[in-house]
């Protein structure tokens, strides 16, 4: 009686349980959390971890710059569940966050997942929310709430191509009829991208950047292909010869000859996915064209390369960072979508 009681006050909520970010949507107020998937924590003399410090955008703040007895841990790792306890003591913050004076009562949660993850993989996010308050969680796959997010026809006889790029995987798919028809995940993606961009600053200036430093570098001038007229950016970073402190300017060329790679691997994808999609939906296709969300659809002329790699017509959504967060809000508002599309 007093669990119904608690259901019937509190807000169903829909989570893009995200490598690099996590947002909360709420029924009737919309998106309420939108922060970094980062958990500041102490560390004991034998390495143990303790105490949560910080969560979300104060724990972002102290990546790489940490005293020894303190350590910013990013729980999840190419989509999924990394660190279980971390996660959930994450989740517990964001929940209480998006529920406000609500925090007493025990909200239905539906969490957005890769496509393509393992039944172990699965059973550790729902446990991993259940833990952390939820009393009902429904999972959702990822590309099937970014294609609702982004406006696509997915309940109708329609194929429709989508490419979610987030922080730890690419997903491509393409739906129809409510259902993932055939689909590709990559563990290439935003984090990977920052990742090649130290590799690249340490291996052609012999200067080593911090992944926060990276990630600024990719938003700020990141580009798929050399880009038409000359932009830079000053980085700051330590000199591997002498160990002091150098900046240096790294320009649209830099990260495209850096990028190049994780940029290729995302064309196979789109590419192997295309090859296995049935011909009338691939007619579709042609007619609808492909849809890129998440962050790495920001990163410039990605459109381009795939456009030109593809011979489609490649469109970025309209609001792509939250794709993924407002389908599964969509789904929490239509019960028989969410029926529809559910795992």
């Amino acid at each position: 009686m007093l669990e119904s009681a608690l259901g019937f006050l509190s807000s169903d909520l829909a989570i893009d349980l995200g490598t690099a970010n996590t947002l909360v949507y709420a029924t009737g107020r919309g998106l309420v959390v939108d922060e970094p998937s980062v958990v500041a924590m102490a560390k004991g003399p034998t390495g143990v971890l303790g105490k949560v410090l910080a969560v979300g955008q104060e724990a972002r703040r102290m990546v790489g710059r940490t005293p020894g007895n303190i350590v910013a841990v990013r729980p999840l790792k190419d989509g999924v569940i990394a660190d279980f306890e971390v996660t959930e003591a994450m989740l517990r913050y964001f929940i209480a966050q998006a529920m406000g004076r609500r925090s007493f009562a025990h909200p239905r949660a539906i969490v957005c997942i890769p496509y393509r993850i393992t039944e172990v993989e699965k059973r550790a996010v729902q446990e991993s929310a259940r833990s952390a308050g939820a009393r009902e969680v429904i999972l959702v796959p990822e590309p099937m709430a970014a294609a609702i997010g982004a406006g696509l026809p997915v309940q109708e006889p329609i194929g429709s191509m989508i490419v979610d790029i987030g922080g730890g995987t690419t997903e491509v798919a393409v739906i129809s009829i409510g259902g993932v028809v055939t689909s590709t995940s990559l563990r290439v993606a935003g984090d990977a991208m920052d990742e090649a961009i130290i590799a690249y600053v340490k291996r052609r200036y012999n200067v080593l950047i911090g992944e926060r430093t990276a990630e600024e570098i990719k938003v700020a001038i990141g580009c798929a292909t050399p880009p038409p007229s000359r932009i830079a950016l000053m980085v700051r970073g330590r000199d591997l010869a002498s160990g002091a402190p150098r900046q240096l300017e790294l320009t649209g060329e830099d990260t495209a000859e850096a990028l190049s790679d994780a940029v290729a691997q995302i064309v196979e994808a789109v590419r192997a996915t295309l090859e296995r999609t049935p011909p009338e939906l691939s007619a579709d296709i042609i007619d609808q064209g492909v849809v890129l969300a998440g962050g790495g659809a920001l990163l410039r002329h990605l459109d381009d390369v795939l456009r030109d790699a593809t011979g489609l017509p490649v469109v970025i959504a309209e609001d792509p960072l939250r794709c993924v967060v407002m389908g599964a809000g969509e789904c929490l508002e239509k019960p028989e979508l969410l029926k529809r599309v559910a795992l």
